[in-house]
């Protein structure tokens, strides 16, 4: 699956904030309320609002509102294209031979 440069920025914007990388961990139990995750991370709810949009846009976190709550998940489609992402960003291939400087 090859990922646009573009999305793949968002992948990695997901994962380079400490809070959004405590939100991870703590989706990875289940299912969580927005309310549950704001006393976990303990910030403000304008700035757990921008963490949780800013994971959803990756696509690793999934949210569904219920009510006037909203819950988020980590998405299995999400977490799949992260990880092939990385591989291929980290897999090493061989040049051509006759490719100079």
């Amino acid at each position: 699956m090859e990922m646009s440069d573009k999305r793949t920025a968002e992948l990695f914007k997901a994962f380079c904030d400490e809070n959004r990388i405590k939100i991870l961990k703590l989706l990875q139990t289940g299912e969580k309320c927005a309310c549950r995750l704001n006393e976990e991370v303990n910030v403000t709810q304008p700035t757990m609002s921008h963490h949780m949009k800013v994971l959803c846009d990756s696509g690793v976190v999934v949210g569904r509102k219920e009510g006037k709550w909203m819950h988020y998940s980590i998405s299995p489609e999400g977490a799949k294209a992260a990880r092939e992402i990385i591989a291929q960003l980290t897999s090493v291939q061989k040049e051509n031979e006759d490719s100079s400087c």
